[in-house]
Formats: C-alpha cells, structure tokens, sequence
C-alpha cells in the first residue's frame, strides 16, 4: 500500500503565523493556534508555541517550523515574531536575531534589506492586516533564535545572505520533494553571477573544487557555483538564465562521470569511474596490466597515480576532458562556450581540453 509523504510548512508561513498570533494576543490574548492565508487560496491552521504580551503596544509569538518529510535545515526551528501596534496605518517588516541580511546583488531581495523574500511579507502583511484595527499599523520583527547555527548547514553564506537564514517560500507549503528543494536552492548562485557581472563562470561539484578554483586559479567566490551531484541540471539552468562560458573544475571523482553522459553523479544513481578511466587509458597507449590496475584501484585518485607512474596521467585525462566538453556542449545545445579542466586533490591539473589548453595564460592569471 502506498504510503503518502507528510507535507510541511515554509518558513514564510511560519513567521507568518508568528506575526498573526503575536497580534491577535496583543489585542485579545494569548492563542494556541491561528489560520494564515496562503498564495494558493487555502488557509492553513498553524499551532503556536508560546505568544504573550510585552507591553501594552507590543507582544511576542513563537511557532516551531515543521518541515514535514522533507529534508530540510529549519525543521524545528523556532521562528517568532515580534509584533508592535503604531498609528500610521502601515505594516512594515525587518529582521532580528537569526534572519539574515542580503550582501550581494542577484537574489530577490535587494542588498542591505532582511533576506525576507517578496512572498512571505507578502503573507505577513495579509495576516496581519486581518487583524489589525482600523486605521492601525504594525511594525513586525521577524526573528529565529538559533538561525545563524542553522545557516551554517546552507549555501546562505555562498549567496551572500549573512547573520542568518533567509525567510523563504512560495506558496507556505514545502512539499516532501527533497532533492527538488536541494536543486532549486543551489541556482541563486547563478544569479549572484551573472548579477555581478561575469559572463564566464566556473562551475565546480563542491566545496573541494571551490577551494581549488579560489586558491590556485584566484577566481572570485561570486563567479564560482558550486552543482554537487545536479551537474546536469545546474548547467542546463546555467545556459538557460544566459550564462556565455561555463568552465567546469574539479575533482575526476566527479568530472570523469560526464564522460559516460552520467550528469548526476551521486553514486547511487551510477557509478563508471574506473571504467572511463580505464577506457580513455586504453585510447592512449595503456597496456593491458595498466588498464587492469586502474579498473581495480581504490579511487580515482589511485588510479591517477598508476597512471603517472606510467607517463599518461595527462594523455588520458586530456582525453576524458575532451569528451566531458564534447557531452556537456551536447546537452546545453552548443548554447555556451565550455571548457573543462581536471584537477588532483592538490590542485595539481591532471587534464584539460582544447579550449582550456588555449585559455591557460588568463587560467594562470585568472
């Protein structure tokens, strides 16, 4: 029998109940749940942790972050709201504690403001202006306690949201699609990119690549995106919001994968590592006690270094380079410029294809 995934709520629909019950206290007293509007026309009811009032014009609310069956970092996280009555007739929203600041250009949010997407104000004023006396305004102060540990565990660092998470979401619900969610949250980073005004970007699986793209090729954080295993898709999106020239860097335990038209390179979903290695060995020169050798190494790492010990470790990665060019130019339609070069854990280039070979004077200086 088939078993249906528990959806949750955003953390937009969190602050929003938040805000909502930290109102309805201060003008009638403590609740121990409210009913939100949402984008998609249903009303959601919430639970609510704790609500009181502060003083006669101000009042706080906390509502634990539920996340349902998705992955995802905030769940049960407290997110609270702060909520205070004034006479202009206007509801105005910032942050406190644990909700983050923008610090760079290309998300939705503007530099300098709260990294509170349009969405959930949009949500909080609504809410609250379902409960706010006539000719009243509120002033909301969105806060999570523990939000700046929480964003430790997400790219808001990389994207340029600082001091805490963001406040997200497009309809209040989060459906129990993690790997979607995870998707969704690495293209940000192309936007930063291209908002900063580079039409060359380097692509890398992870933070390993990321290090070695920073350190030895001087590339700027903001040109840098990391994919983890959605290569594929991150690069289609990458072509599709316009990106000119993508290189792509990184480690072969990830690179060699596209060679063999693998675009996600979770282990999981596929696995030709030593195969590819070995294959492109073969097509330059290996005998076959090498070819064998490489099929049965530990790591790609391993095999890297059976191959340098018989002079073709750039031979054979010049080659898996070349293909991962030719793949990767076949799926984004020719749309971008690629280049794509093979890097060791040291940072040492293992391969390179032709239109990085011609690129390595600006590589070198890059």
């Amino acid at each position: 029998m088939a078993r249906f995934l528990k959806y949750g709520i955003t953390t937009g629909a969190s602050a929003t109940a938040a805000a909502k019950a930290a109102l309805i206290t201060l003008l009638s007293g403590p609740v121990d749940r409210v009913v939100i509007p949402t984008p998609i026309g249903l009303r959601f009811e919430i639970p609510v942790k704790e609500c009181r009032k502060l003083d006669d014009a101000t009042a706080l609310a906390v509502v634990v972050k539920d996340a349902g069956e998705d992955i995802d970092a905030t769940n049960g996280l407290e997110i609270s709201a702060t909520v205070r009555l004034t006479d202009d007739g206007k509801v105005t929203i910032t942050n406190g504690q644990g909700i983050g600041t923008v610090t760079k250009p290309g998300l939705q949010v503007p530099v300098g403001e709260p990294a509170i997407n349009p969405m959930p104000k949009r949500m909080i004023t609504e809410a609250v202006k379902e409960m706010l006396p006539a000719g009243k305004g509120a002033e909301v102060v969105v806060s999570a306690p523990e939000g700046e540990k929480v964003a430790e565990k997400t790219l808001n660092a990389k994207l340029g949201v600082v001091g805490g998470i963001s406040v997200l979401g497009t309809t209040g619900v989060v459906k129990p699609y993690s790997l979607e969610a995870c998707r969704r949250s690495m293209v940000p980073q192309i936007d930063i990119a291209l908002a900063c005004g580079y039409k060359r970007i380097f692509v890398v699986p992870g933070n390993i690549g990321e290090k070695i793209t920073r350190q030895f090729f001087k590339v700027p954080e903001e040109a840098i995106v990391q994919t983890g295993d959605f290569m594929g898709y991150m690069l289609d999106k990458a072509v599709e919001k316009g990106v000119q020239e993508i290189v792509l860097l990184g480690h072969p335990g990830k690179l060699v994968k596209l060679a063999a038209g693998i675009f996600n390179t979770h282990h999981k979903v596929a696995d030709a590592r030593n195969e590819v290695i070995a294959a492109y060995a073969g097509a330059a020169g290996a005998d076959t006690e090498t070819i064998n050798a490489v099929l049965q190494a530990n790591t790609t790492e391993e095999a890297a270094e059976i191959l340098k010990r018989k002079n073709l470790s750039h031979a054979t990665f010049d080659k898996i380079a070349q293909r991962v060019n030719s793949r990767v130019a076949e799926r984004t339609g020719n749309k971008a410029k690629i280049s794509v070069i093979i890097v060791s854990m040291g940072g040492q280039v293992l391969g390179m294809d032709e239109n990085a070979r011609c690129a390595e004077t600006w590589l070198n200086s890059a």
